[in-house]
């Protein structure tokens, strides 16, 4: 009977184009999604998988974790940043469907006045901060801000300093955190940019595929901060960790727990797309340097990738 429901709520949405009740009929998709995910035991992250609001399949992962979780009420904040105008994101979800209090961030002034802008703004307890974030203002950003510091989730995407920011966060413990990686930068290898406190990645590299940190620098990085490593996401973007203590509740014995990226959005030096795919780019970034962040060695990325 779900599956029908779902199945006739995807056929009205194509015919749909009223954008408020699109929205709606996304959140109704979600929760139906949710309820498919509660009784079936996942065997791949696609059985777990569905979008609303974030970019990939990442608002079924983080039902079905603070679901096995079972996360305190209390605890029913979260942060996320860089966030552009949330018009895609891992926290839309949570503050739509589950009224959790959150904390958004981002460096545009743009998307911050479109947020503060919309229709939802005022629904909902969410602080919006503009602000160009790096590990030393981090903290004292989250220290200032008006929500609550027990903190149910937190949410990395800078397209950039991303492991060196996460390094620096000691004012809250969040039960969940997820972090974008890079996966251009392979599996083996505990490897990051070096920091830079105006990394801009579209600045950094004409490829836009120099940014970030590999999958492995952030696991090494979860284990000193009390984390343990849960999956990816399907689309091979987002890591997903859960504090330690927490981690035996989730009960998640997947195929497969972790995935490189197939999307195509490297660039040439005119700035067109020219949809390099595997190996062609790393083989485009060759020459540039990264850190081994647990020998704290710089090397030029040639010398890691046959």
């Amino acid at each position: 009977m779900i599956k029908y429901l779902k199945n006739k709520i995807l056929t009205f949405l194509k015919i749909n184009y009223l954008k408020k009740e699109q929205e709606e009929i996304k959140l109704l998709l979600g929760r139906l999604n949710n309820k498919i995910n509660r009784d079936n035991q996942p065997n791949n992250l696609v059985d777990i998988e569905f979008k609303v609001f974030s970019q990939f399949g990442d608002d079924g992962i983080i039902q079905y974790l603070i679901e096995k979780i079972n996360i305190p009420r209390e605890y029913e904040n979260f942060i996320e940043f860089g966030v552009e105008n949330y018009s895609e994101s891992n926290t839309r979800y949570l503050l739509f469907n589950n009224n959790w209090s959150g904390l958004i961030m981002d460096a545009s002034n743009k998307n911050i006045k479109e947020i503060k802008n919309s229709n939802y703004y005022w629904k909902f307890d969410l602080e919006v901060i503009c602000e160009f974030i790096n590990r030393d203002n981090i903290n004292e950003l989250i220290k200032n801000s008006k929500i609550d510091k027990r903190i149910g989730l937190l949410s990395i995407d800078l397209d950039g300093n991303d492991y060196w920011v996460w390094d620096k966060i000691n004012v809250i413990e969040p039960i969940i955190v997820i972090v974008e990686f890079n996966s251009n930068f392979g599996f083996e290898h505990k490897i990051s940019i070096p920091y830079d406190e105006k990394f801009e990645r579209n600045k950094a590299h004409y490829s836009n595929l120099y940014w970030g940190t590999s999958l492995e620098a952030l696991k090494y990085l979860s284990k000193i901060k009390g984390y343990s490593f849960v999956c990816t996401n399907s689309s091979g973007n987002n890591a997903y960790f859960v504090k330690s203590s927490e981690y035996k509740k989730i009960d998640l014995n997947l195929s497969k727990i972790f995935y490189g990226s197939k999307f195509r959005e490297s660039r040439n030096i005119k700035g067109e797309k020219n949809y390099l795919s595997h190996n062609e780019k790393i083989n485009e970034i060759k020459d540039l340097e990264v850190i081994d962040v647990e020998t704290k060695e710089k090397k030029l990325i040639k010398t890691l990738f046959n």
